[in-house]
């Protein structure tokens, strides 16, 4: 694989897929194999968009396809364990869209599948593969704020939804925490790793998902994290982090920043930008150049994007929804029941 392009197969065709599929067309060392859909129609169509050489109107095909070095699974997270379960199964390295699962049962499967075929897994948390965002993290992990106290992120869309929209479906995982709050989670777990001690609140739907949620999750050398999501307003998207000596601020977008500024006691403000040869700040490329690599190293995992972590976060958002009182069909789900493609 090292001297050859890694071939991707597209599991889903919706917009997460064409944005993710847009990107590796222009990394001169991927390549489009497959495309697959429930839909073979969707799939063809798709395939002629962006050069896939075959298309399929079922995943257990891509799944099967020994031409296919790594699958990305762009499906909504309800069939994410379903998804990425079955191409585990089959031999096939996957790279899986955000949030990971519906819950931490269903991510625990996932990894151990991968650990028992002794293929790749990775969650597709861009942000932890940002430029500007490692920059960010390089600093705090070097001490340019002191110790972490506090952090601070938002992740708030524009509502109303109606009670027919994926977003207030309990069976699709619907609700603000996993769609949204996964980014404030894993921004505050980037940072401070999982913690302590959580408490949480949300304003519930008819249907019993999250409109919103607001969480504090504490940390044994008394750090906090101030946490919001929500599908019933555009929030500012911003995020913070106040150390003893500092603070970062990162304005709107912060998983997926254009700039952040380090205030330090006695400096000037110090501005950092994304570097333009980097790309759009939406582009997903830096998530695909990782795994390009982890794959070319013989890795079974990313030290960007770790198991663990992905573990964690979910631990951490199952635990705010036992708080918040929201349920999913699926939580009870025996478990070693096998994925299934439906």
């Amino acid at each position: 694989m090292a001297e050859q392009s890694v071939r991707w197969g597209i599991l889903a065709t919706g917009g997460i897929a064409a944005a993710f599929a847009a990107d590796l067309v222009d990394l001169p060392d991927a390549e489009i194999t497959a495309v697959a859909s429930r839909r073979r129609e969707s799939a063809e169509a798709f395939a002629e968009r962006f050069g896939a050489r075959r298309a399929y109107g079922d995943w257990e095909s891509l799944a099967a396809d020994e031409d296919v070095d790594v699958v990305y699974v762009a499906t909504p997270h309800s069939a994410h364990r379903a998804a990425a379960g079955l191409c585990l199964r089959a031999g096939r390295n996957v790279l899986c869209e955000k949030p990971f699962t519906l819950n931490l049962r269903e991510a625990e499967e996932l990894v151990a599948l991968a650990r028992e075929h002794g293929r790749f897994l990775m969650e597709a948390m861009w942000m932890y593969c940002n430029p500007l965002v490692r920059r960010l993290t390089a600093l705090v992990a070097d001490g340019a704020i002191g110790e972490v106290r506090t952090v601070q992120a938002d992740f708030g869309i524009s509502g109303p939804f109606p009670a027919t929209h994926r977003l207030r479906d309990p069976a699709l995982g619907g609700g603000a925490l996993l769609d949204l709050g996964v980014y404030p989670v894993a921004f505050a777990q980037l940072l401070l790793g999982e913690p302590d001690g959580i408490a949480a609140s949300a304003v519930l739907s008819p249907e019993g998902v999250d409109l919103q949620t607001g969480a504090v999750l504490s940390w044994e050398s008394g750090a906090l994290a101030a946490l919001h999501c929500s599908i019933t307003g555009g929030t500012a998207n911003t995020a913070s982090v106040t150390g003893t000596r500092g603070r970062i601020d990162v304005p709107s977008g912060f998983f997926h920043p254009e700039r952040f500024v380090l205030h330090r006691e006695g400096r000037d403000p110090e501005e950092f930008t994304a570097d333009p040869a980097d790309g759009p700040r939406t582009s997903m490329r830096h998530e695909a150049r990782e795994v390009m690599r982890a794959l070319r190293a013989g890795e079974k995992e990313s030290p960007l994007v770790p198991l663990e972590g992905t573990l964690a976060v979910m631990r951490t958002m199952d635990a705010v929804r036992e708080r918040v009182g929201v349920r999913y069909p699926g939580d009870a789900a025996p478990v070693g029941v096998q994925p299934q493609a439906g």
